[in-house]
C-alpha cells in the first residue's frame, strides 16, 4: 500500500516517485492552492489552529466532506518541498494530555501544513517538535486513528519521516529517501542489514573443482530482491533500483528513468487477493475481483513522479497507460485556487497544467 523513493541524476538533482495502492478508487482532486491560502486545522475538542499559505503549491488531495476542506495526498510547493501519505496501519499517536485551548495540528492536515509553511527538510524538522500534532479519528475509514505516516523530500535532496507509533511522535532523518509502510521505519533500515550481499554486478559463472557452471541470460544479481509485494519486500527492492539504476544525464532522461524505476511496484488487480470477511471499514466496501466472488485486491490506483527542482508532476492512473503532467510554475501567478478531480484527466491530455489552468 504505497511506495515512496528519491533517485537521483548525474547532477545529485532529486526525483521522487511514489505509488498509491488501495482495493477501491477514490475521488482524487488535482489541486494547486496559492500563496495567502487560509487553512484550519482542527483536532478533538481543541480550538482550531489558523494558518495561511507562505508558498503555493500542487497536490493531490482528498475531499474530508466536500471540496472545501481538501487533504493532500501527494504534494510540491514553489520551493520544491515534497510531501507523501502512505498507510501506517499500527499508528499509535501521543495521548491528548493538553488543555483544550491549546491550538493543535490534526496530524491528517499535515501535507497542507507543510506545504504551505515551509521550503526545506531543516525548517519542517525544527518546526514540529515546537507543534503539538493529534492523531484523530478518521471518520471515512471506519474511526481509525489517522493511519498514516509521512515522507518530505526537499531540493537539495534532503528526506525526513514523520510517524506515530508507540505513543510517540517519531521524526527521521531518512538518509535512503525510501518509504513504504509498516514496520516502523526503524525497523526497515534495520533490515537491511540482511542485505548487505546486495549488488548490480551479474556474478554469471562460477567454477567448482574444475567443473563450471554458466548462466545462460543476465539479471541474476537480482536474484535475492524479496519478490513479495509485502511492505518489507518493496522497501528493500525500492532501495535497490533507486540505488544501482543508471544516473541520468538531465531532467527528461530522469523522470524516464524514474518511470521504469515505479514501473517495479506497479500493481495489477487480481495479483493478491483478500477476503471481504476480513476487511474493515472502507476496504470492505471494496468491489469483488472479476471470477473470485468476495475477495478485493490491493492495486496501484495511480502513480506520481515529481522533479522537485523544475516544480513537475506526472500522474499517471491505473487506466492510463502514459503520464499526464503537471507543471506548477504557469500556476504560481495566479491567486485563485484551481482544482479538477483526477479521473478528468483522460489518457492523451499530457498537459494537465492547461486543464487546470481553464477551471481559473
Amino acid at each position: 500500500m504505497c511506495t515512496s523513493l528519491l533517485y537521483f541524476d548525474q547532477q545529485a538533482a532529486p526525483y521522487a516517485g511514489r505509488t498509491l495502492e488501495l482495493p477501491f478508487d477514490m475521488p482524487y482532486i488535482v489541486v494547486y492552492q496559492p500563496k495567502g491560502t487560509a487553512f484550519s486545522s482542527q483536532a478533538n475538542k481543541h480550538v482550531a489552529l489558523p494558518f495561511t499559505s507562505k508558498y503555493g503549491f500542487l497536490s493531490v488531495s482528498m475531499p474530508n466532506g466536500s471540496v472545501a476542506d481538501l487533504k493532500t495526498v501527494e504534494g510540491i510547493n514553489s520551493q520544491g518541498l515534497t510531501f507523501s501519505l502512505l498507510a501506517f496501519a499500527t499508528t499509535q499517536g501521543p495521548e491528548d494530555t493538553l488543555d483544550n485551548s491549546v491550538p493543535v495540528l490534526a496530524a491528517i492536515d499535515l501535507g497542507n501544513w507543510v506545504l504551505s509553511q515551509f521550503q526545506s527538510v531543516a525548517e519542517v524538522k525544527e518546526a514540529i517538535t515546537n507543534q503539538p500534532v493529534l492523531t484523530t479519528a478518521i471518520e471515512q475509514m471506519g474511526g481509525a486513528q489517522t493511519p498514516f505516516h509521512y515522507a518530505i523530500h526537499d531540493a537539495t535532496g534532503a528526506s525526513l519521516v514523520i510517524e506515530y507509533s508507540h505513543g510517540k511522535q517519531q521524526v527521521y532523518d531518512n538518509p535512503l529517501g525510501v518509504m513504504t509502510n509498516g514496520p516502523d521505519f526503524s525497523w526497515h533500515l534495520t533490515n537491511l542489514s540482511n542485505y548487505t550481499f546486495l549488488s548490480n554486478i551479474d556474478q554469471s559463472s562460477l567454477t567448482i573443482k574444475g567443473q563450471t557452471f554458466q548462466q545462460p541470460d543476465s539479471g541474476i544479481a537480482t536474484v535475492a530482491l524479496p519478490a513479495s509485494n509485502t511492505a518489507v519486500g518493496r522497501f528493500v527492492r525500492a532501495v535497490y533500483y533507486a540505488h544501482f539504476s543508471e544516473k541520468a544525464k538531465d531532467a527528461t532522461s530522469a523522470v524516464t528513468t524514474l518511470s521504469h524505476i515505479m514501473n517495479n511496484f506497479d500493481r495489477p488487480r487480481g495479483i493478491t487477493i483478500d477476503s471481504q470477511s476480513t476487511n474493515k471499514g472502507a476496504d470492505a466496501m471494496a468491489p469483488d475481483v472479476n471470477g473470485f466472488a468476495g475477495y478485493s485486491s490491493e492495486y496501484t490506483t495511480w502513480t506520481s513522479l515529481t522533479d522537485l527542482r523544475q516544480g513537475r508532476i506526472y500522474l499517471r492512473t491505473y487506466d492510463q497507460l502514459n503520464y499526464v503532467q503537471f507543471d506548477l510554475q504557469p500556476l504560481l501567478a495566479s491567486t485563485q485556487r484551481m482544482l479538477l478531480p483526477l479521473a478528468k484527466f483522460q489518457a492523451g491530455s499530457a498537459d494537465g497544467t492547461s486543464m487546470l489552468l481553464q477551471t481559473a
